[in-house]
């Protein structure tokens, strides 16, 4: 899965993101993710080679026509997609842009985390080049999250553990999703559980919607969440209270 140290697979590019951390950022969105979210709103990024193919400097050479937009604060976010399938093209990405002094925040759900080796390596030195981390748990019960995401979630709680120990900024996100993760149970389980990290700096409630429906339907990929409206707005001031963060 790997594409080499200096070429990336990129989905789509954002000039002027203003949700994907600090300030106003430069967002590129890296194609492939083995997750399969049942609320994804990007079911066209899973594909690992459906994309643009960019060096990091000819990213970079994009990104910077937009830096004096970004005040003391924006930068470059690289979201997915999971960024961390291309972990190589990602440091090589990340080590450029901290040379030209830019902020680096990543955007993962962490499920490519694994402490066996070439990975754990690699992600060490791709830390040493990141500014902030947005996490993205789509679920504290493991056995929901398996089946909200096809995928366990021990090795991103595991992750996020390990930011914690290496005080690492971090920014957790959690989509909230009726009759998946909106229950008051997971939701103080999903609190107890940031509190025990020393390094987050926010807690961000997404609420789910319905946005990307049609790009399932595009891709004639039958959709999970059929019939489940997104989140009343006393559903999700009542997640937010839960998961209120104070620094």
């Amino acid at each position: 899965m790997e594409n080499g140290a200096k070429t990336g697979y990129v989905h789509s590019l954002e000039s002027f993101g203003s949700v994907d951390g600090p300030g106003v950022r430069y967002v590129i969105f890296l194609s492939g993710c083995a997750m399969r979210c049942q609320f994804c709103h990007n079911p066209d990024t899973w594909n690992m080679t459906a994309g643009k193919s960019y060096t990091a400097d000819a990213l970079l050479k994009q990104a910077v026509k937009y830096r004096t937009y970004w005040g003391n604060k924006g930068g470059i976010t690289v979201s997915g997609g999971e960024p961390l399938l291309q972990i190589d093209f990602l440091i090589e990405l990340f080590r450029k842009a901290k040379e030209m002094g830019i902020h680096t925040t990543l955007d993962t759900s962490g499920n490519p985390y694994t402490e066996k080796e070439p990975f754990y390596s690699k992600w060490l030195e791709l830390m040493k080049y990141t500014d902030l981390i947005l996490l993205d748990i789509k679920h504290i019960d493991e056995q929901e999250h398996i089946k909200l995401t096809g995928q366990t979630n021990k090795n991103i709680l595991a992750m996020a553990e390990k930011l914690s120990d290496m005080g690492k900024p971090v920014w957790i996100r959690h989509v909230l999703v009726p009759e998946r993760s909106d229950r008051d149970d997971y939701l103080h389980r999903l609190a107890d559980f940031i509190h025990t990290l020393k390094n987050v700096e926010r807690v961000e409630v997404l609420p789910y919607h319905t946005l990307g429906v049609f790009k399932w339907e595009n891709l004639g990929i039958p959709y999970q969440l059929e019939g489940i409206n997104p989140p009343s707005a006393e559903r999700i001031k009542n997640a937010e209270e839960i998961l209120a963060f104070r620094k």
